[in-house]
């Protein structure tokens, strides 16, 4: 758990709720080689904590007021000297993870992960590994063997989960209902589902759409 000689792995815990952090700190501040150097309620006050303390890990929430844990992974790989990441998160949704991963995130765990294994996490990724437990990865594959949905099936799909019809999609969009009738199969054969209903149930299910568009 050591870099260079003696010193400690340093962590920065960036997470909206009090209780996780102080959790986490109580739980990451005793172990031999793990150094917490503080935490951050917010990606803005990471960011700030950043340009006067230098962290070897960041334990990031994905969900947060503000600038969300997506973001703050984009703002950090603009950064020529930046922490490496692990996002510890509530939520295991295959487009969570698969943004996270696509935006830098070196590690994805859920927030209660046994102490151990979190632990073995912080070392792994301090040494330059990435750290996905199995079924997390193996979701990860699924999701990126996917082909990506364009603006406008992501648009049509947000409609069909709203129970519009292709008439009523088409009008809305200014496009023929063959047209809309194409989309909804392209997206049928991406997401790998036997219909529409399917379709609009198992994007939510993903996060690739949010259950209230």
């Amino acid at each position: 758990m050591e870099k260079n000689g003696n010193t400690a792995i340093r962590i920065l815990i960036v997470d909206d709720h009090p209780v996780v952090r102080a959790g986490l700190a109580s739980m990451l501040g005793t172990q031999a080689g793990l150094k917490v150097i503080g935490s951050a309620s917010s990606s803005e006050e990471a960011l700030k904590k950043l340009q006067h303390e230098v962290a070897d890990v960041l334990l990031l929430d994905l969900r947060m007021p503000g600038m969300n844990g997506i973001e703050m992974l984009r703002a950090l790989a603009q950064k020529q000297a930046s922490p490496r990441v692990i996002v510890l998160t509530s939520y295991e949704l295959d487009e969570d993870i698969y943004r996270a991963v696509q935006a830098g995130a070196q590690g994805y765990l859920m927030k209660n992960t046994p102490q151990k294994e979190m632990i073995e996490a912080i070392t792994s990724v301090h040494a330059g590994k990435r750290y996905l437990p199995r079924h997390i990865a193996a979701r990860l594959a699924d999701r990126m063997m996917q082909s990506s949905l364009t603006t406008r099936e992501l648009e049509i799909l947000e409609m069909l989960a709203k129970g519009l019809t292709n008439k009523q999609i088409g009008a809305a969009l200014e496009i023929s209902d063959h047209t809309v009738r194409n989309h909804v199969i392209n997206i049928i054969e991406k997401l790998d589902v036997s219909d529409r209903t399917e379709a609009a149930t198992t994007a939510i299910q993903r996060g690739i759409i949010s259950a209230g568009t």
